[in-house]
């Protein structure tokens, strides 16, 4: 395959437009631009992730998912493309089953916070999610496949599983845990007890 970027600043995009893969322009503004930007807003923040201490499994599995929302922003850019395949929904709902069988029950919703990689998922599920709004909303306003909506929906889940994985790995074997919201009915069975 020969070089696909030969020049960024074109200037084309200076009128408020943008090209998609089949050579039209649209809006900046329309649902479909919005989507792909949020897309890859989700893969520039799990490359974030990546930069985090993570176990091996974890990472590579991080890998691929950046080269399938690679895909899914090339099927998006590309109306009517099919790129994202059901192989794609499949691994995510295997990590999904895989992490979850190896973590405790939860007991009450969890915050936000913990570790830095813990944290960096969480941030990548709250993306995940707009990116997921973003193309249901175009999805609303044109035709567009399940399986974009189906591996952000999936994905968002894997993340927030992941980022209970994150807070409970530690580098040098210890274990961690998750930081959870401080809840009234927490704080009464545990004065109840």
């Amino acid at each position: 395959m020969g070089k696909r970027l030969t020049q960024i600043a074109t200037r084309t995009g200076d009128d408020g437009t943008t090209g998609l893969g089949d050579n039209t322009r649209v809006s900046k503004a329309s649902g479909r631009p919005q989507a792909m930007g949020d897309v890859d807003e989700l893969n520039s923040h799990i490359g974030l992730l990546l930069c985090e201490a993570l176990p091996p499994a974890v990472r590579e599995l991080l890998i691929d998912i950046q080269h399938q929302l690679f895909n899914l922003g090339g099927e998006l850019a590309m109306p009517g493309f099919e790129l994202l395949k059901d192989e794609a929904l499949a691994q995510l709902d295997a990590a999904l089953a895989q992490h979850n069988a190896a973590l405790p029950r939860l007991e009450e919703f969890i915050l936000p916070a913990g570790t830095r990689a813990a944290c960096q998922a969480h941030v990548c599920r709250t993306v995940a999610r707009r990116a997921e709004r973003a193309v249901v909303a175009l999805g609303q306003q044109e035709p567009l496949r399940a399986a974009p909506r189906q591996y952000l929906n999936r994905l968002s889940d894997l993340l927030f599983v992941l980022s209970r994985v994150l807070n409970r790995y530690r580098p040098d074997g210890s274990v961690g845990d998750e930081v959870y919201w401080k809840s009234e009915r927490l704080a009464r069975a545990s004065t109840e007890g």
